[in-house]
């Protein structure tokens, strides 16, 4: 009896404690902050108990390998042009 609201409590925590990364990722959307270390940490938490945060952390694993593709093509470039 114990052990199991234990457990629950945990669950609750782990959720809360998801939607208020997720909720500073926003925020940092807004305002100088880490929004791409938030956003993807509070729906790895939130994907543990909902498949939809499953879906969002897949989507914004794909638009991150995007960027970091696109920023190393753009880095390779700058540096090819400084050389010359």
């Amino acid at each position: 009896m114990q052990k199991n609201r234990w457990l629950k409590m945990k669950r609750i925590a782990s959720v809360i404690l998801g939607f208020l990364c997720l909720l500073l990722g926003i925020v940092f959307i807004l305002l100088p902050g880490p929004a791409v270390i938030f956003i993807p940490l509070g729906l790895a938490m939130l994907s543990l108990e909902y498949p939809w945060a499953k879906i969002g952390l897949k989507k914004s694993q794909g638009y991150f390998r995007q960027a970091a593709v696109k920023t190393d093509q753009g880095l390779s470039w700058l540096g090819r042009k400084l050389r010359r």
